[in-house]
This record gives C-alpha cells, sequence and structure tokens, in this order.
C-alpha cells in the first residue's frame, strides 16, 4: 500500500483502490481523483447498499481537506454524518449516536455497541491507510454547519426575510432568470401551478416582479399581496389586466398567499442567517465551509420551494466571481430524484441544467447523486464529465444508464464500450463502483475507502439539534437582510467577503417580529379587499383605496 503522503498531494482525492474483478480484491496503490475534473461535474448513481452515501461523504471529505468549500443539499438526513468525524475514535464520541434499537438487536448495551464500532472504524480506517490524524486535519480544514430552513432544529435560515431586488446593472436575461426562480418557487409552495407561459398566476406574478426590481424596489410578502390585489399594472401583454387576471381571481391568489402567512410555521422561514452563499462557503475569517442543508423534515412542495431559491441564488452569486479554471466550490445534492426530472419542468430542473452548462466557466462543481436513474434527464446529465457507477437494480436502471453515458460521450468527444460497460455493471457488488471520466483514457473500476465520517444513518431533528447546540448556545448573529434576492449581493471573490457566517441561528425574536409585522400588513390587505369585494368585479382600479404595491 502506499504511504499516506501519496495522496495527501493537493487536488488528488483519494476515492479507493483500483478492484480486481477476477480476485474480487483491491489491487495496488490508492485511486487518486483530479479534483479538477469536478468542474465538468459528477453523477453517482447506486441502488440502496451500493455504498453511493459512503462514497459520496469521502468525496466531500477529499474536497474538504483540499479546502474546497461545499453547499450540500440534503434531502433525506445522511450529510449530518459529516460531523460524526471522531479524530480520538473514542467508544464515548460514538455512543450519543448509536442506534438503541440496533444494540438491542445484537444483545448489546449502548456502552458495548458503541465500543465495537470504535473498533471497526479504526480497523477499517487502518485497512486503507488513514487514522485519527487525518480525521482532525479533515476537522481542522474546514467549518461544519447543518442548516434547517423552515425549522429550528438546527440553524436556520431566513428565506423569506424578503424579496429583495438584484443588484444594479443586472442584465435583462438575468433578471428575467431570478424573476422566473423566485415565482416558480413561491408558486411551488403555494400548490399553484408554475409554468412560466402556461401559467396565469406565474406570468402575472412575473409581470409584477418584474415590475418592481427592475426599478430596484424590494419586496416583502406583505407588499406581494398588496401588489396583488391593487396592479401597478394596467395590462399584461396586449390584454387589460381585467380581461387577463380578473379581480375576483387575484383575490383568491391574495386569499391563498395570505394562508402561507397566517400559518403558524411561517416565522421559521424568517429567522436566521440569511440566505448568504458567500456565507454558507466562507466564514468571515476566510475558513471554508461545509454547509449541509437538510430539507427531509420538510413537505415535497416545501422543498422545491427551498431548493429553487437556493439554486438562484448559487447562480447569482457564481455570475459574480471572475472565470477560473480551478475548482473553487461545490453544490451537491443527493438523492435529485424530483428536482432533475425527464419529463416535468419544476423550476429546479431549469435551474440545474443552467449549472450544469455554465458552473465550469466559474470553477464550480455540481455533483448530483441518486438510487432512481430512470426518474433523472439524461439528457440533463450528459453534461456531466464524471460517472460514479454503482450497483443498480433493474435493467431499466441500466438501460438509463447507459444512454446518459452515450450523451456524456458524444458532449466530450469520446467514445465508450457500451458491451463492456453493461457487462461491468451486472457484476457489481458493493462499494465497488465503476467511474467512467471523460478526462481520462478508460473506465476505471474500483472498492470505494473507508469514510472518515460514522455512517449511523439519517440524523433526527433532535440529533441535528445535539450537533448544533453549541453553536446556537453561542453569540448569534444580527440578521442581515435575507431571502430572495440576498446572495447576488455578495460579489466579493475572496474567502471570507461574506459575513460573519460562523454565527448561530439569528434573533428569533426579531424574525418572529418581522413574521408578525408581514402578516399584519397581508391581514390589513385583505381587510381593505374584501370591503371593496362587493365591486371588485369592476376592474382591479375599485381597489385603490387600499394602498399602493411597494
Amino acid at each position: 500500500m502506499s504511504a499516506p503522503a501519496d495522496y495527501e498531494k493537493l487536488g488528488a482525492f483519494y476515492l479507493g483502490r483500483p478492484w480486481d474483478p477476477a480476485s474480487e480484491q483491491p489491487t495496488g496503490g490508492p485511486l487518486l481523483y483530479d479534483g479538477r475534473h469536478l468542474t465538468t461535474h459528477a453523477f453517482c448513481v447506486g441502488m440502496t447498499g451500493s455504498g453511493k452515501t459512503g462514497l459520496c461523504l469521502s468525496l466531500l471529505e477529499e474536497a474538504a481537506l483540499d479546502g474546497v468549500p461545499a453547499i450540500c443539499i440534503d434531502p433525506k438526513g445522511d450529510l449530518g454524518n459529516l460531523l460524526l468525524t471522531f479524530p480520538e475514535l473514542r467508544p464515548a464520541d460514538f455512543a450519543p449516536w448509536i442506534d438503541p434499537g440496533e444494540a438491542a438487536r445484537k444483545g448489546q448495551s449502548i456502552e458495548q455497541r458503541a465500543g465495537e464500532v470504535a473498533a471497526l472504524w479504526k480497523s477499517g480506517l487502518g485497512a486503507w491507510g488513514q487514522d485519527g490524524a487525518r480525521i482532525g486535519r479533515f476537522r481542522d480544514a474546514v467549518d461544519l454547519a447543518i442548516y434547517t430552513p423552515g425549522s429550528q432544529a438546527g440553524l436556520p435560515l431566513a428565506v423569506l426575510g424578503s424579496l429583495g431586488a438584484p443588484p444594479p446593472g443586472l442584465d435583462a436575461e438575468s433578471l428575467a432568470e431570478k424573476v422566473a426562480a423566485a415565482v416558480g418557487g413561491l408558486l411551488t409552495l403555494l400548490g399553484v401551478e408554475a409554468d412560466p407561459v402556461q401559467s396565469r398566476e406565474h406570468v402575472f406574478l412575473s409581470n409584477l416582479f418584474h415590475h418592481a426590481w427592475s426599478r430596484g424596489q424590494s419586496l416583502d410578502l406583505g407588499g406581494l399581496v398588496r401588489a396583488i390585489l391593487e396592479p401597478p399594472l394596467q395590462r399584461v401583454g396586449v390584454l387589460d389586466l381585467e380581461t387577463f387576471f380578473p379581480a375576483k381571481d387575484r383575490q383568491a391568489l391574495a386569499l391563498r398567499l395570505n394562508g402561507l402567512l397566517a400559518s403558524p410555521g411561517f416565522a421559521s422561514w424568517l429567522e436566521g442567517e440569511p440566505l448568504d452563499v458567500q456565507r454558507l462557503l466562507w466564514t468571515a475569517e476566510g475558513k471554508p465551509r461545509l454547509s449541509v442543508l437538510s430539507i427531509a423534515h420538510l413537505s415535497e412542495a416545501e422543498r422545491q420551494f427551498f431548493v429553487t431559491l437556493l439554486l438562484e441564488e448559487v447562480i447569482a452569486w457564481m455570475r459574480a466571481q471572475p472565470g477560473t479554471t480551478s475548482l473553487r466550490a461545490l453544490l451537491y445534492m443527493d438523492e435529485v430524484f424530483g428536482f432533475l426530472p425527464p419529463v416535468k419542468e419544476p423550476p429546479t430542473k431549469r435551474l440545474f441544467l443552467t449549472m450544469l452548462k455554465q458552473a465550469r466557466a466559474y470553477g464550480v462543481g455540481t455533483v448530483l447523486a441518486t438510487q432512481n436513474p430512470v426518474d433523472v434527464d439524461y439528457k440533463a446529465l450528459s453534461n456531466c464529465g464524471t460517472w460514479l457507477l454503482g450497483r443498480l437494480q433493474t435493467e431499466r436502471d441500466v438501460d438509463r444508464v447507459m444512454d446518459g453515458l452515450a450523451g456524456a460521450a458524444a458532449a466530450a468527444g469520446t467514445t465508450f464500450d457500451a458491451g463492456a460497460t453493461r457487462r461491468t455493471l451486472a457484476g457489481l457488488r458493493s462499494r465497488v463502483f465503476l467511474m467512467n471520466d471523460v478526462h481520462e483514457e478508460a473506465p476505471v473500476l474500483f472498492h470505494t475507502r473507508w469514510a472518515m465520517s460514522y455512517l449511523r444513518g439519517p440524523l433526527t431533528r433532535q440529533q441535528i439539534g445535539q450537533l448544533m447546540a453549541e453553536r446556537k448556545a453561542g453569540v448569534d448573529a444580527a440578521p442581515s437582510p435575507g431571502g430572495l434576492g440576498a446572495g447576488a449581493a455578495a460579489t466579493g471573490t475572496g474567502a471570507g467577503a461574506a459575513g460573519a457566517g460562523a454565527a448561530g441561528a439569528g434573533a428569533a425574536g426579531a424574525g418572529a417580529a418581522g413574521g408578525a409585522t408581514v402578516a399584519s400588513q397581508a391581514g390589513a390587505a385583505l381587510t381593505c379587499m374584501a370591503a371593496a369585494a362587493a365591486t371588485a368585479a369592476a376592474g382591479w382600479s375599485t381597489l385603490s383605496g387600499c394602498g399602493a404595491a411597494t
């Protein structure tokens, strides 16, 4: 086995060792993946038990050791395991995270099970040339945090603080994309059809956002309700407003939005740090950050809403950076199923396509993972230069992966042996992956290394709270204006250009007060609207007494 120094070189990601299918054993020295190849993005697929989660966490560990920050979207709750990294490898470190049910099934106490797991992790790491010292270097290299949008379990994010206007000078195309993302995400949260062309609600709200943002005006949600009731528009396209969207229908949309504002859980979307990409990637002191954005507790509509807003913020931040050929940052999403579908067009799909097509120029790598390849748009994945293929469940899954590989090879101007690849995929075992990298001459079969993180499975909200308790107990950062558009203002390119990202959750009282204010504004607008309901059919101008849109 090669000395650890061989895989501690900058830019060399230690993922495992080459695998010999004849002897069914790892062979030779470490498999080193060039981290720069992630600027052309990566896709990891494998069924349950394939080792996909361990491989992806190992990839993030290697990036962190290189000082590359990452934003990790976590729909299942597994990525919090990155914080279960213990340099001393003591049983007491593992004990709080042992599953009591698993210990009971083995006839062990938690302490006994913790001792067994600690010994297993120490020996497992040793077999792959790793030890507690390497875990210590990982912990020293990055700041680790778990954010829970819409919840106080981890570090909350002020996603709905304001519908902030983008910075001046934004080009028309970028402004249109930002409007589409904001409106699409909001309508998804409301459960309204979000087709940018066919949906009347989408077209109407897009006009409201464009009217405000093109004038440098921000919108809070109360202001949006007022703008719906009394639009600063007389026409949409060539149609007068009343023909396109009658007042009674606008009233229904306003009521729906007010229902969101009045819901008990709404205040949690206003609290905490702003949704600021620079702060998610680096601390105020310039230390790289590995930010886990846990969304397992959210409904499907809420997940779509949050991921839409996040991706728009990432794209806005990215476009404000100078170009580079180096790997500047990673965006990772586990279980991308539902966010990049082959047929449907959720707002997240367009944004992921933008990332896959444009992020390379800015040094931002996108890594996507799933266990359901048939439910992902393989044409979009043809933009991924690295495919990490684990054991698949069905022949249909294999067919979809083969289609994707063909597209990736065509996009890169290379070829691949479809027959040999199919045969290899059919014989994969757990923790054995086929890596197809368009930057290399041939695919490589390899066995994944032992993850430094304790892979205990999805974390509960209570466990996330335990991990973040110390940080939340510290001095809270004063929340800066967050929400839609906040990240676009972060134009710094150096580490630490953001504000105090290492601080804990924002002031809950301030967030709650903000929620009450917004709800109060919306309520006042709806009260005025109700008074004019009898004459609503006469047109939007009958609501002129309800106040101007902001």
